[in-house]
């Protein structure tokens, strides 16, 4: 057959159009012996037309993630690929993307990173076979890990060079897109609350030194799972990280940068100073002494080596293969080993990076070793089939939760609430120890799950904040004034579209590539965010970014084909027959 022109000024357009609501299922037939063989040899030049599924969210569980999936559904569609969805809600779907890897491709947030050494367990194929945001696409390129490495050993005066070769291998391979950074939109109540840090409310440092008399903070979440599992480890569960950095505290902070707007900074927290020595790649790490956790045991060096073991391997050693942590395990994966100096509060953390790479190990949750050493037992769940391996560690829904953070848990109702306590033993309450501390007696987070209800509740006067980012169709509805105030803020998490590298047809780079040029990311910021995100050429924060990957009203490698998001089909089309692809008729095909 004849195929689609390669020119640009092809004419067939595609105006967008409804979803179907369901699709067609799929027949199984079972064959054996020597029906198989003689079937396998007459279809062996078969041609059937290609179908792929999308796994995402339904509306209830994101919002805009659903609309670019349907966006996508229409595109492929009209270059003859034959689309269904595959809904899961938003812990199946993390189960599914991230521990089974049993998808074809998916739309989603990835939580991203203020350092780009977030790529290493994004895409090294260390992990290709670990749980959680390790690697999720099954990338298996010696080339990338070579790569990432390399970023990871530079010396910061070359680390920027090295980071831009990454990001351009990154972007021709594809194993994901980058869509947009979607705008982090807060509303806050001002009449009993002041000295709101609006740049800080996705953690721990949005909700300390408030200026109040009201004794409790009561503020609303969409997501219903953070009154059903508290388990910092949880890949599944955790669609933010607040009541992590509420609950339990980290040897620094992560805080905005106060000479950018755009970048981050690390501030000591549980550790009350660090050094770095480069040439032995050691960090010295001098914690606060004197502070227990909510239970009363004290927070010791010990409790800092058990976390990063632990979280390298929950099973400590009790299984043939290492069970680690679907969450954190990548921050951690420079620890080499941790030496304790001769005082009882001291500590060198040698890490295989620098020290940009050596200090991202700071920001993981410090665990009480009294607690979480005996859930390194093979785990059991009844009813459920669990891969092997799995420890007690990373299925507990870990209610009552003990930590040394800021605040401690005081009652949680399924689906309702979940009520946290001030802890005043906490460092931060001391009069010696120049942070920022609570100011309140409690904090009650109200389950809402969607952001108009939530909002309505703050302009009733029945809540002070929304702890969850609204969602980008409700924003446009607030109406501000001398009571609500509205802040704005970018965080790392970026939408993509994520693909299963080890399913064909998105084994090969070139399929990724024309169907990445399918997403006019400039239109959905549009349409679907509302104008509340930013377009991306390439994941990492704006500090990090290269002129050559820099989005300038299109994508710089893999630009839509097509304008204002109506897409040139025949141009689009003739992407995949470049890609070694044919088409019958209007399907695109391949051997049955």
């Amino acid at each position: 057959m004849q195929s689609p022109p390669l020119s640009d000024d092809g004419d067939t357009h595609l105006t967008r159009r409804a979803m179907l609501a369901s699709t067609a299922a799929g027949l199984s037939v079972a064959t054996s012996g020597c029906i198989r063989e003689v079937r396998s040899a007459v279809n062996r030049d078969r041609l059937e037309q290609l179908s792929i599924t999308i796994t995402v969210q339904p509306a209830d569980g994101d919002h805009q993630a659903i609309q670019i999936a349907h966006r996508l559904a229409d595109t492929l569609e009209a270059v003859g690929i034959d689309t269904s969805f595959a809904m899961r809600s938003t812990e199946e779907f993390h189960r599914e993307i991230l521990l089974n890897h049993n998808f074809d491709c998916y739309i989603g947030r990835h939580p991203g990173g203020p350092d780009p050494d977030f790529l290493y367990e994004a895409c090294h194929s260390r992990f290709a076979e670990e749980g959680g945001w390790q690697n999720p696409f099954g990338v298996a390129s010696t080339q990338m890990d070579n790569l990432l490495e390399a970023q990871r050993q530079a010396p910061s005066d070359d680390r920027q060079m090295a980071v831009t070769e990454c990001l351009e291998y990154l972007a021709d391979e594809q194993p994901f897109v980058p869509i947009c950074r979607m705008d982090d939109v807060r509303l806050v109540r001002t009449t009993a609350f002041d000295g709101w840090n609006g740049d800080a409310l996705d953690g721990r440092l949005g909700y300390l030194d408030l200026e109040t008399e009201a004794s409790t903070l009561t503020g609303t979440v969409i997501y219903p799972s953070t009154s059903e599992n508290l388990n910092p480890l949880s890949a599944e569960y955790r669609n933010q990280e607040l009541f992590v950095e509420l609950l339990y505290d980290s040897l620094a902070t992560v805080g905005p940068d106060e000479e950018s707007d755009d970048d981050t900074d690390l501030l000591a927290w549980l550790a009350s100073d660090w050094t770095w020595d480069d040439d032995e790649r050691r960090l010295t790490v001098t914690m606060r002494d004197g502070h227990t956790f909510h239970d009363g045991e004290p927070v010791t060096v010990d409790d800092i080596a058990f976390t990063y073991e632990f979280l390298a391997d929950t099973a400590r050693g009790g299984t043939v293969v290492p069970a680690p942590s679907p969450r954190y395990r990548g921050t951690i994966s420079a620890f080499e080993r941790l030496e304790q100096a001769d005082d009882d509060w001291t500590f060198d953390l040698v890490v295989d990076g620098t020290a940009a790479v050596a200090e991202r190990l700071l920001t993981v949750p410090i665990l009480p070793a009294h607690i979480w050493e005996e859930r390194a037992a093979e785990a059991s769940v009844p009813g459920v089939q669990l891969a092997q391996g799995t420890t007690e560690a990373l299925v507990t829904d870990n209610i009552p939760p003990i930590g040394s953070g800021p605040f401690a848990f005081d009652d949680v109702a399924t689906r309702d609430y979940l009520e946290l306590v001030r802890y005043d033993e906490h460092f931060t309450q001391s009069d010696d120890v120049d942070l920022p501390a609570v100011t309140v007696e409690s904090l009650r987070a109200l389950i809402d799950p969607r952001s108009p209800s939530a909002i309505s509740m703050l302009e009733a006067g029945d809540a002070h904040v929304t702890f969850s980012g609204l969602e980008a169709y409700a924003i446009d509805e607030i109406e501000t004034g001398d009571d609500l105030e509205m802040f704005r803020s970018t965080p790392t998490a970026f939408y993509h579209l994520g693909f299963n590298v080890r399913r064909a047809p998105f084994s090969n780079p070139f399929f990724r590539r024309a169907v990445a040029r399918l997403l006019d990311k400039a239109w959905l910021v549009d349409d679907v965010f509302q104008g509340y995100a930013t377009p991306l050429g390439t994941p990492v924060t704006s500090a990090w970014t290269p002129d050559s990957l820099a989005f300038d009203g299109r994508d710089p490698v893999v630009p839509f084909a097509g304008e204002d998001g109506d897409l040139e089909t025949d141009v689009a089309r003739a992407r995949f027959t470049e890609a070694g692809y044919r088409y019958d008729g209007d399907r695109l095909v391949v051997r049955g």
